[in-house]
C-alpha cells in the first residue's frame, strides 16, 4: 500500500475537525480528524443551531435513521441556544453506558469521518487517545460505518486495537480491559460492544482500518508488533516536543528549574530497532519542516506527522480569536510553551500554551470552581464492596477524597475536558455569557508558524502547510 507522506495529527477536541481533515485529504496527504469526546461535540453543534446544516446532513446519511433521529430530537436546537443558557450535557461514560450515550458516541464518531470524507476520494483518518478507554469500542464503530481509512491511537499501549477492529469488520462483539485502580489481583474489569445489537439486526460488513500507534519508544513498537491482538500497519513515533500529551521520561521523574519534566538520551527512540520491524512508520515532534521531511525519508520513514502547524491554519476548529492571538504573539516573539507535569489527570504531560485568559493564566484559572460534567478523563476505581467508581483529580477535592482519591493527587490539576472544548468555540457556559476557560496546546516549534505567513498577513491556510512541506521534495500538491 502507498501511503501519505504527510499526515495531519489529530488534536485537541474537534481541533482536527473534519474541514480540517478533508482539505489536508484533498491534497493529497492524510487528514486526520480528533476522535476526542465527539459525542460531545455533535450534541453542542446541535445546541448551537448547527449553522451551515452540515450535521444534519450527515444525520441524514447514517446507515440506521432512527438513531439518527433519537439524537437529532434530543439535541437539535432550531435557530440554537441563547448564549446565555448552558449546553445540556449527555450521560458522562461510564463501564456500561446508557443506550442514549451509545448512540450518541456512534454517529458523533460517523459525522465526524463522514464530512471529512465527502466529496473526495481522499483517505481519512481518525486519531485516538488509548487512556480515554470508555468511548473506545463504541468510537471505532462509528467512524467505520463512515469508512475510516486510518485509525491512529497514542497515549498508552493500545494492544486491544488492532483485534477490534478485525472483529467490528466482521460484525463480531468485542470487548477490551479496562484500566481500573484498586483492582484486587486477577479481576478484569471489560467495556464491552455489540454491533448486533446496536443495529437490531445483522450488522454490516465494513472496511477495516489501517491502524497506525503512536509510540515513544523502539520498546514499545517492537512489542505492540509481535504482543498487540492483531496486525499493527505501521507507527507513529513522536518526540517529547510534540503538542498534547508526551509521554513521561524513562527512569525517574525529574524535573528542570522551570518545573518541566526533564528528557534524557533515553527518551530519544531507536530508529533502527523500528526500521528493523519491517513496517511503515512517520516521524512526529518538531519535524514540521522541508529538511525535517527530508531527514525523516533519509532514515526510512514513510514521511511525517505534523500537528501544530495544521492546529492554527484556518481550516482548523480553533476558535478564530483565539487562533489570531497566538499568531499575534508568534509575530511579537513572546510565546512560551510548559510541559507541564501536573496539569492532565491522566497522569501523562501535557503542553500548555502560554496565553493570557485562558487556562495558562493562572489567576484566572484558580477563580474557576472546580467542576467535573463531562467525565471523560475520569479514573475509574474497585470501592471496597466490588462496585466501580469514578473520581477524576480535576474535580472538586473534597469529592475526590470522599472516593479514597489523595490530596496531593489534586494539586496542580486540570479540567482537561472542559479546557479543549472551549478552544473549539464550544465551551460551557459558566455565568451571563462566561464560558469555560480555553486550554490551548501546541508543539515547542510554536514559534515555526510565522514562516507560513505571507508578508502582511496574520493567517494561513492548510494548503500553504502542505506546500511548505513538500517544497523540497518531488511530490506536488
Amino acid at each position: 500500500m502507498v501511503h501519505p507522506m504527510l499526515i495531519q495529527g489529530g488534536m485537541g477536541v474537534a481541533v482536527s475537525s473534519w474541514t480540517l481533515a478533508r482539505t489536508v485529504s484533498r491534497l493529497g496527504q492524510l487528514g486526520v480528524v480528533s476522535g476526542t469526546a465527539l459525542a460531545i461535540v455533535l450534541a453542542r453543534r446541535l445546541q448551537v443551531g448547527d449553522p451551515d446544516g452540515r450535521m444534519r446532513h450527515a444525520l441524514e446519511h447514517f446507515p440506521f435513521r432512527d438513531i439518527a433521529a433519537r439524537v437529532l430530537a434530543k439535541y437539535f436546537i432550531p435557530g440554537g441556544k441563547s448564549p446565555t443558557e448552558q449546553f445540556k450535557n449527555s450521560a458522562l461514560p461510564t463501564l456500561q453506558p446508557g443506550n442514549d450515550l451509545m448512540e450518541l458516541t456512534v454517529v458523533g464518531n460517523f459525522v465526524e469521518v463522514f464530512l471529512a470524507k465527502e466529496g473526495h476520494s481522499g483517505l481519512v483518518g481518525i486519531n485516538f487517545l488509548e487512556k480515554l478507554q470508555l468511548p473506545t469500542l463504541p468510537s471505532l464503530f462509528g467512524a467505520m460505518l463512515a469508512g475510516v481509512d486510518y485509525i491512529l491511537m497514542g497515549a498508552g499501549i493500545p494492544r486491544a486495537i488492532p483485534g477490534a477492529l478485525d472483529r467490528l469488520a466482521n460484525g463480531e462483539p468485542v470487548e477490551m480491559k479496562i484500566d481500573v485502580e484498586d483492582a484486587a489481583h486477577g479481576e478484569e474489569y471489560l467495556s464491552k460492544f455489540d454491533p448486533r445489537a446496536f443495529c437490531g439486526g445483522e450488522p454490516p460488513k465494513l472496511k477495516r482500518p489501517q491502524f497506525l500507534a503512536i509510540v515513544a519508544s523502539a520498546t514499545l513498537a517492537m512489542s505492540l508488533a509481535k504482543k498487540a491482538s492483531g496486525h499493527v500497519d505501521g507507527f507513529i513515533v513522536e518526540g517529547e516536543t510534540a503538542g498534547g500529551h508526551n509521554a513521561p521520561p524513562r527512569g525517574p521523574l525529574q524535573l528542570s528549574p522551570s518545573g518541566e519534566p526533564v528528557y534524557g538520551p533515553r527518551d530519544v527512540a531507536d530508529l533502527e530497532k523500528i526500521r528493523a520491524l519491517g513496517l511503515p512508520f512517520w516521524m512526529a515532534g518538531s519535524y514540521a519542516k522541508p529538511e525535517k521531511l527530508a531527514e525523516a525519508l533519509r532514515a526510512g520513514a514513510s514521511g511525517i506527522q505534523v500537528g501544530t502547524a495544521f492546529a492554527f491554519c484556518e481550516e482548523s476548529g480553533i476558535c478564530p480569536e483565539l487562533k489570531k492571538k497566538v499568531i499575534q504573539q508568534c509575530l511579537a516573539g513572546n510565546t512560551r510553551v510548559f510541559t507541564d507535569p501536573l496539569a492532565s489527570p491522566t497522569g501523562f504531560p501535557f503542553k500548555v500554551l502560554q496565553v493570557q485568559d485562558t487556562v495558562s493564566d493562572s489567576a484566572r484559572y484558580a477563580a474557576r470552581e472546580r467542576v467535573c460534567d463531562l467525565g471523560y478523563l475520569r479514573h475509574l476505581y474497585r470501592r471496597p464492596d466490588g462496585t466501580i467508581g469514578y473520581r477524576c483529580p480535576a474535580e472538586p477535592v473534597e469529592d475526590y477524597l470522599r472516593k479514597g482519591g489523595k490530596i496531593e493527587e489534586t494539586v496542580g490539576r486540570k479540567c482537561v475536558c472542559n479546557g479543549l472544548i472551549a478552544t473549539a468555540g464550544l465551551g460551557q457556559v459558566i455565568s451571563g455569557e462566561e464560558t469555560e476557560l480555553e486550554l490551548v496546546t501546541s508543539g515547542d516549534e510554536i514559534m515555526e508558524l510565522t514562516r507560513l505567513l505571507k508578508p502582511g498577513r496574520d493567517t494561513y491556510a492548510a494548503a500553504d502547510v502542505v506546500r511548505y512541506l513538500l517544497s523540497q521534495t518531488k511530490q506536488t500538491s
